[in-house]
């Protein structure tokens, strides 16, 4: 059975309210959510735990093929511990954004993703959503915002002022991260020709949900 009219496909830089508006979308239609991301941080996180250097891909590899992770609502469990905030550092962040690079991780969580769409329909996040796990989604979308402006919300998540030095950290790593996520020769983070540009700098998360409800109500 072809589920893919089923399936809406959001990617974006780090920091862009993806999760957050792919979540709401999710629920407003009854749909699975995937965070992609998350499974690249907890196989950082989890690489970290077993002293497994980030750029070992056999090492890292095999740990992403038996991730022993389970999601409950907003609570992510690893290896029987609720890692839901361990997995937000920067720290972690700069991890994910280096396990992702290696083609044989990529692959080992390929399935994994796809494994998340049943016949319920599914909203998933991400780098690649749209142009590797799930290329013929009803809906794709690019959902970005200024550098500025993520390190802003960011900061705010964090309960950290917007400037000083903090602050100019927190835009840097940000920064890298676009970079790293643009440059990667596996599946770099780019808009496809077939994918909405959503720019959320000047737009609130309820505007941005409306305006993907709209959008795949129209498919």
């Amino acid at each position: 059975m072809d589920l893919n009219h089923k399936v809406i496909a959001i990617d974006g830089p780090s920091a862009s309210g993806k999760g957050t508006v792919a979540s709401r979308v999710a629920a407003a239609l009854g749909f699975h959510y995937l965070d992609s991301g998350a499974l690249y941080r907890l196989t950082a996180l989890y690489a970290q735990k077993q002293h497994i250097e980030w750029n070992d891909e056999t090492g890292v590899t095999k740990l992403a093929q038996s991730l022993p992770i389970v999601f409950e609502g907003q609570t992510v469990w690893l290896d029987g511990e609720d890692v839901s905030e361990a997995i937000r550092t920067e720290a972690i962040g700069m991890g994910a954004s280096a396990v992702a690079q290696l083609p044989q991780v990529r692959e080992a969580l390929l399935q994994r993703q796809r494994d998340f769409l049943t016949k319920q329909g599914l909203v998933g996040d991400g780098r690649d959503m749209g142009s590797v796990i799930f290329p013929n989604a009803a809906l794709k979308v690019f959902l970005t915002a200024s550098a500025q402006v993520r390190a802003e919300r960011r900061a705010k998540q964090l309960g950290s002022p917007c400037e000083g030095v903090a602050f100019e950290r927190i835009l840097a790593d940000i920064e890298a991260r676009d970079e790293a996520d643009r440059r990667r020769p596996v599946a770099p983070l780019v808009q496809l020709p077939d994918a909405e540009l959503l720019d959320t700098s000047e737009m609130g998360i309820d505007e941005a949900v409306k305006k993907v409800l709209d959008w795949y109500g129209k498919k």
